[in-house]
This record gives C-alpha cells, sequence and structure tokens, in this order.
C-alpha cells in the first residue's frame, strides 16, 4: 500500500501510522495557535475588505460538498437582489500570474475545477489566488459586486470576514479526530463553537438555531455534448468515473438512481485525459466537477450527473440578518449602506 493510501485509511480510522504522526500534529496544533494569536495582536496584518465577505469552509481535508453550497449561496444572495462575487484561491490551477479573473471561457487547467464549475452554474464575477486582497480588489474594480463569498478560507486568517460558514460531513464516520497530519483536521472540532452558521451535510441539527441541513439533490444525467440530443441509455451498464474528494459519494447517487454501474475512481481535481474516458465506446457518466475538465474532448457517449444543494430554509436570510446586526442595522448594499 503507497505512503498516500495508508494515511488516507489511518484518517479515516486510527491506527498505528496515527500514534507515529501524533507529535507532528501537536507541532501543527502549535503552529496554527501561534499564527493565529500574531494576528490577533497585529503583528500579521489583515485585510478588511468595503464590502461584506462570508467565508464557506469546512474542518477536514477532503470534500464535503463544499461546492455545492457555495453555488447555493451565490444563487440566493442573487434571488434577494444582491450582487455577489466569488473568490478562490484555485486550487489545482496553474496560472501564469494572479489574480485571476475566471469567464466561461477560461481554461480550467488554469483557473481549477471548482471555480470553473461556480462560474458556469452562477455566472457571477470570480478570482482566484493565493492572496484573497488581490482577489477581492480586482473584482471590485470590475465589476458593480456588494457581497464576496469565498470558496474555502476558514482558516486563511488574513482575510477579515462578517460571517463563517462551516460544512460539516455527517455522511461520513470521522473515527480520527486528530489534527493534520495524524488526522483529516485542519482545526480542533471546538472551532465549530465560534464559526456563525453550521451547516451539516446529511445530518441533523434538531432545535439549533444557528446550524441548517444539507442534502445533495441530482438531476437528470446531462450530455457533456451540447449538440448530443439523444435520451440517456438507462438501461445499459455505465462506466461511472469519478475524480473528486468522495467518490463512493457519487457511485452510491448513481446506484440510488437505479443506474447500473463499474466504478472508476481518481484522485481529487484529477486533471482527465481522453483515453481516461475510453471503455470499448461504452457509455460514460462523471460528476459535473469532472465534465468542466473534459469539454474539450467529450465525446457523444459522454454524460455528466448535476447535484445541486438543498438545505432547510432560512441560512441566506440569517447571513443577511446577522452582516445586517454587524452594521447597526444596515448593509452594505450595492456599495450603499441601506435600511
Amino acid at each position: 500500500m503507497g505512503i498516500k493510501k495508508s494515511l488516507l485509511k489511518s484518517w479515516a480510522k486510527p491506527n498505528a501510522l496515527t500514534a507515529v504522526l501524533k507529535p507532528l500534529s501537536g507541532v501543527y496544533r502549535g503552529a496554527f495557535a501561534a499564527r493565529k494569536q500574531a494576528f490577533k495582536r497585529g503583528i500579521f496584518s489583515s485585510y478588511r475588505a468595503p464590502i461584506p465577505v462570508i467565508v464557506v469552509g469546512n474542518l477536514t481535508v477532503g470534500g464535503t460538498g463544499k461546492t455545492p453550497l457555495v453555488i447555493y449561496l451565490v444563487e440566493q444572495l442573487k434571488e434577494l437582489g444582491f450582487a455577489p462575487g466569488v473568490i478562490s484561491r484555485g486550487y489545482s490551477g496553474s496560472a501564469q500570474s494572479y489574480p485571476l479573473e475566471v469567464h466561461q471561457e477560461t481554461d480550467v487547467a488554469e483557473c481549477g475545477d471548482e471555480p470553473a464549475l461556480i462560474v458556469k452554474r452562477t455566472g457571477a464575477p470570480m478570482a482566484v489566488g493565493p492572496d484573497r486582497q488581490e482577489s477581492i480588489e480586482l473584482l471590485l474594480s470590475r465589476h458593480s459586486i456588494d457581497i464576496i463569498v469565498s470558496d474555502d478560507g476558514l482558516q486563511h486568517l488574513a482575510l477579515e470576514r462578517d460571517i463563517e460558514v462551516c460544512l460539516v460531513d455527517d455522511t461520513i464516520a470521522h473515527q480520527n479526530e486528530e489534527l493534520l497530519p495524524a488526522g483529516p483536521y485542519r482545526e480542533p472540532l471546538s472551532r465549530l463553537l465560534t464559526v456563525d452558521f453550521i451547516v451539516r451535510h446529511g445530518g441533523h441539527v434538531g432545535n439549533a438555531e444557528n446550524q441548517y441541513t444539507m442534502a445533495l439533490s441530482p438531476s437528470d444525467p446531462k450530455p457533456l455534448l451540447a449538440s448530443n440530443t439523444e435520451p440517456f441509455p438507462v438501461g445499459e451498464k455505465i462506466e461511472a468515473v469519478a475524480g473528486i474528494g468522495q467518490p463512493k459519494r457519487f457511485f452510491d447517487t448513481c446506484r440510488a438512481l437505479g443506474l447500473q454501474i463499474n466504478e472508476h475512481s481518481f484522485a481529487d481535481h484529477h486533471h482527465f485525459i481522453a483515453s481516461d474516458l475510453e471503455f470499448d465506446g461504452a457509455s460514460v457518466l462523471m460528476t459535473e466537477k469532472d465534465a468542466v475538465k473534459c469539454t474539450a474532448f467529450a465525446a457523444s457517449n459522454h454524460w455528466y450527473l448535476p447535484v445541486d444543494a438543498v438545505l432547510n430554509d432560512g441560512l441566506t436570510e440569517s447571513i443577511i440578518e446577522k452582516i445586517r446586526e454587524q452594521n447597526n442595522g444596515h448593509i452594505i448594499h450595492g456599495n450603499i449602506h441601506e435600511n
């Protein structure tokens, strides 16, 4: 078993490797705490944007369903009359320079798969890059935005935020609660006590005021080629392809839809090539995040499965209300403070 597979196995369930790495987790914990204090005391500077910032993040490494949640929030904000802009680190992208504004035609290899999907689904102005301040300032200089949604960045202390939304994946049993590298956690679970809102993917919240439930709801498969008008081959054996953090979730969804599939897992953010999708002419079904990387060599037998985040009511409205409370009953909307 390779080192990466051994590590992922130990993250799912503590084993001997967990014990070996635990001292390094202590070093990580101390370094992160020291850095946090440095920002708190002003030793390191942080950036305060002129418009509200909503950070959507998680405590663990790996896929939790964050991209669908970001898309949901952006669409909800637009429906409420806001003009949101989105920023992201652009993980897996390799642009020549940053910040990079992401458009529908931007090469996925430059911006990363998740930003490409967010722009495709929402049409919102978006910029990626390691410096969140530069990304925000780029969007402000080019667009009339009045609120920022940060895709990830809960641990990015250089960016001040008005609202923190933490996504918790309850579809996975987290038996290992150690910090990196002995476990999958970037911050201890106690961090949940300080965020503004918790969204539990696949979980239950009871009467908790600041917690919401989320599920991923699939739509009908769609062809990668817009010119393809043929119906999806429901009765055939399908080659299911997933290069995401939790491929099992995708495969389980396919089976729940009654599809007969062969599973093909790739690493998260895998850069697909045409040969990855060659299965002797069989139909291929992939995630929407993977589909944005495969359009250049899409064939008529290539399909993707769109999913939407479905939340219990009230999260977006609660976010806006909390921002109003922080601004004495006002909120920056259209770059103007409104009652």
